[in-house]
């Protein structure tokens, strides 16, 4: 949820203000990916569009997703994706299974807790790991990735950005990028590729 609402006549200036406070040339580059898309989520045919590009890069990235029409109880059930819901949040989903080691991939909710769509919120908390900063760092990690592959994909990654409150601190970004970086979760061969679309690498 965003906690301080923009008006689009104002979004122009908090944008120019963000790339302002950024000090490395690739969280520039990154977040000129982002900018360069839509602020508004998609609707009808074209959000459909894009959820089923999101679940063909799940795939490709080696996420097992669930038939259509299975009743989930979590977004990750430690077996497979649930693949009805929005582009957004499944990109979000595929960029946790990246980022967690196998033996988190097993467990619900990767082993975070319950997220904001978990139906079974005890089972997940049941089956959390981790601790709640490192519950944090990896939600923002997470966060940014599915954004970026959004910016890739040529959805609105802009609206996912403001959404999930990037614009709050240009540094926290600039942490997260040289995290994925070292991580080595920015290269061309993880990100989706599009004719029309940049990667990040």
């Amino acid at each position: 949820m965003i906690l301080t609402p923009i008006p689009r006549e104002e979004l122009g200036g908090a944008l120019d203000r963000f790339t302002a406070g950024l000090s490395d040339r690739l969280s520039r580059e990154i977040f000129a990916r982002i900018r360069a898309t839509s602020p508004d989520r998609a609707a009808g045919a074209e959000a459909e569009r894009h959820r089923l590009a999101a679940l063909s890069f799940a795939r490709s990235s080696g996420v097992a997703i669930h038939p259509a029409g299975t009743r989930c109880r979590f977004n990750w059930d430690g077996t497979a994706l649930n693949a009805a819901t929005e582009a957004y949040v499944i990109l979000h989903e595929v960029a946790h299974f990246a980022l967690a080691p196998p033996e988190r991939r097993d467990l619900v909710d990767f082993g975070l807790g319950p997220g904001p769509d978990t139906l079974d919120r005890e089972a997940a908390e049941r089956a959390s790991v981790l601790s709640p900063l490192a519950r944090e760092a990896d939600e923002a990690a997470a966060s940014l990735l599915g954004i970026i592959w959004e910016a890739a994909l040529g959805q609105p990654a802009l609206a996912s950005f403001l959404d999930q409150n990037w614009l709050e601190a240009a540094g926290h970004f600039t942490v997260v990028v040289e995290t994925l970086r070292q991580r080595e979760l920015l290269k061309v061969e993880q990100a989706p590729v599009l004719s029309t679309a940049p990667t990040v690498g």
